[in-house]
């Protein structure tokens, strides 16, 4: 599809649109899961609410994830120009891995990659989300495993929400364009929204000016999704809910040989029911894939030479869940259920070029699944409310393979099958919160959850740059245990101040160990050269983390003023071939992040400033390399023209802080996001 036909689609369902009282006065329906628990009041919970899901300085996901201090991925750069492998996603300093150790959902339905656990920035369009919930602390019982750092919860747009048009559309700087659009139909049995995104930009330079050669270009990227939701009423206390997605992203990385494209389809149906009994069934499917290419530049950054043709990684997942909330009565709420994930993938990959050419093929990947049951219970009683969860989890891994021939003779040179292998993990959690005063409640929790080593973890080598990290297809799975305490005060209307100090540690922490220096040659990845380092994947000891996080928000009219901030204390225990590391800090976790801004929503303009500030963090495992501190400005302004039209600004970076995210051997700085400006127009007719 062109870009002028993309953008026209996109203006032709456009913005914020009309209220559509009438029909909403109809709506039985909801388009949302089983309601909030009530235990939920013992857990370090933040919630971001739709007015800034729509009201922030990138219009993307991770933005407003970053909201929440201590929250992070791997790289500090975005889905604009970061390897789409980069991007896993944790809080409370469990980082050092791209794999995701915060268990991210929607509308109940895992979203990590299946082969990689990456998350899939692109396909999440803002303009389709109604809610936010963070949850910091593992050990979730009804979402199932995954929920090492915590458990983000993305709502779609439900029936009070929708709207019959609503879109916008922006350029910005280096030939950008950011559109998204919607239309929405509501009948009394339920309702439809069909959506689409668009983003493209010529892109900027990666690598800082001072250490540019002249391989160095800009990374232009392009990404769109599209989304079909409807919900239909099927009983007077039952609806259907069902849900396709499917998105696409190509980004460069900013010199020949270093673009990554990213596709998928994903489809779901949920049941649920309202009544005495309430119930909800989860049904569904996901497909993706993956292609990268990778190359090696000299010194002088003069050339740059493909060493790697990463051109297949088709990986898909299928799953469910069953959930009742039977009716107990006298103060307790009762969630029982069961739950299943089934994952299975595989790369395929050109490697070890000579003259331009590879000579060998790779083919590497397996099977993962994990079925489990669970009770999660609330008990409220008087200034008293509880939480008890428990799982029970039975984990397989299986048909695990890492082939490679030469491609001239079709002889095999490396045949390894890994044996199956599966498991059991109990996990759980209970916490207390008590409302000492009107304005002030005390809460506290322990938890212990796990995750099961990703495909791409298991059985893929790789190289990034000069250095090489292999595979190992005997991973055990991570295990976080934790507690936390804290307080919420309420001194006013429209005033609310969270503090929480916390405990995890997390055993058989899954890391790139460094092992030795180039050159030689590897078990696992061949040759490295003089300038590389020889890493592999394995379990440390334990990944241990002191800390505390403050939340604040002051609601007075139109303004909101709100503050996060999070400090971390990670240490790492290791001990063998991993000895060197212990009591050192896991790469790319920094001790302290803030985030603080204030919004302004009047019937003049809406106006939104945020600040973020991230401390330095090491780039790798052995911290010898550090990234510096950086500290970035966002701001949006919307005026409305006529009714049902305005038009915006915005800028993210405002001052051009170089925001480095990632810093090679030789001192090469690569960075994130620059200065970029945005106008644009919001309609609503």
């Amino acid at each position: 599809m062109t870009k002028p036909l993309f953008a026209a689609i996109l203006l032709s369902t456009a913005v914020p649109a009309l209220s559509a009282e009438a029909e909403d006065a109809l709506i039985t329906v909801t388009g949302k899961g089983l309601a909030d628990l009530p235990g939920d009041a013992a857990l370090s919970l933040v919630v971001i609410d739709r007015d800034r899901i729509l009201n922030s300085g990138s219009n993307r996901l991770e933005s407003v994830l970053a909201d929440i201090a201590g929250q992070q991925q791997f790289r500090r750069s975005d889905s604009r120009s970061a390897n789409a492998t980069s991007q896993g996603i944790t809080l409370r300093g469990l980082g050092g891995n791209a794999s995701s150790r915060a268990l991210l959902v929607l509308d109940g339905v895992p979203q990590a990659d299946p082969f990689g656990g990456w998350v899939a920035f692109p396909a999440f369009a803002t303009g389709r989300l109604d809610r936010i919930r963070i949850t910091r602390g593992g050990g979730t019982g009804y979402w199932g495993p995954g929920a090492l750092a915590g458990t983000i919860e993305l709502e779609s747009v439900g029936a009070q929400a929708l709207t019959p048009f609503t879109g916008n559309i922006a350029y910005g700087s280096r030939d950008s364009l950011d559109a998204q659009g919607s239309l929405g139909l509501t009948r009394d049995g339920g309702f439809a929204m069909l959506s689409a995104a668009y983003g493209r930009g010529d892109g900027f330079i990666p690598i800082v000016e001072r250490n540019r050669g002249p391989v160095d270009r800009a990374a232009p990227y392009e990404q769109a999704s599209a989304n079909l939701r409807v919900v239909v009423k099927l009983a007077p206390d039952t609806e259907a809910q069902v849900t396709a997605t499917a998105f696409t992203d190509s980004r460069e990385r900013g010199f020949d040989f270093s673009r990554n494209t990213s596709e998928g389809v994903d489809g779901a149906i949920r049941l649920v029911g309202r009544g005495r009994w309430g119930w909800q069934a989860l049904a569904y499917v996901q497909t993706r894939n993956f292609t990268s290419d990778f190359a090696a530049i000299n010194d002088s950054r003069t050339t740059a030479t493909q060493t790697l043709d990463q051109y297949d990684t088709p990986a898909s997942g299928w799953g469910g869940r069953l959930e009742i909330a039977p009716p107990i009565g006298g103060g307790v709420t009762l969630r029982l259920g069961a739950d299943t994930r089934q994952l299975t993938g595989q790369t395929n990959e050109l490697f070890t070029y000579v003259a331009g050419s590879p000579t060998r093929q790779r083919e590497a990947g397996g099977r993962t699944g994990t079925s489990g049951i669970f009770a999660d219970a609330s008990i409220e009683a008087g200034i008293l409310t509880a939480t008890v969860a428990a799982r029970l989890d039975w984990w397989t891994i299986s048909n695990g393979r890492l082939l490679e021939t030469t491609l001239a003779t079709g002889a095999p040179f490396t045949t390894l099958r890994f044996a199956d292998r599966s498991g059991e993990e109990f996990t759980g959690r209970a916490g207390i919160a008590v409302k000492a005063a009107d304005w002030l409640t005390l809460r506290t929790a322990a938890y212990r959850g796990w995750r099961l080593p990703t495909l791409n973890e298991l059985y893929r080598p790789f190289r990034v740059g000069p250095d090489a990290t292999a595979a190992n297809a005997l991973l055990n799975p991570e295990r976080v245990t934790g507690v936390d305490a804290g307080f919420t005060l309420s001194p006013a209307t429209g005033v609310s101040i969270g503090v929480t100090g916390f405990w995890n540690r997390m055993d058989d922490t899954i890391a790139n160990v460094t092992i030795a220096r180039g050159p030689g040659s590897f078990p696992g990845v061949g040759f490295v050269g003089a300038a590389g380092f020889y890493r592999q994947r394995q379990n440390l000891d334990a990944l241990e983390v002191w800390g505390w996080e403050v939340d604040a928000s002051v609601r007075q009219g139109p303004f909101t003023l709100r503050a996060s901030l999070s400090h971390v204390d990670p240490t790492i225990r290791a001990t063998g071939a991993a000895a060197p590391l212990d009591g050192l800090r896991p790469a790319q976790t920094p001790r302290t992040s803030v985030s603080g801004g204030v919004d302004y929503a009047g019937r003049l303009f809406t106006a939104s400033a945020t600040v973020r500030h991230i401390a330095s963090q090491f780039e790798d495992d052995l911290n010898s390399r550090s990234l510096d501190a950086a500290t970035m400005v966002d701001a949006l302004l919307v005026v409305p023209i006529i009714k049902g039209f305005a038009i915006e600004g915005r800028v993210e970076n405002l001052f051009d802080a170089e925001v480095q995210a990632a810093l090679s051997g030789t001192g090469v700085v690569e960075r994130a996001l620059p200065r970029t400006l945005w106008v644009g127009a919001r309609v609503n007719f």
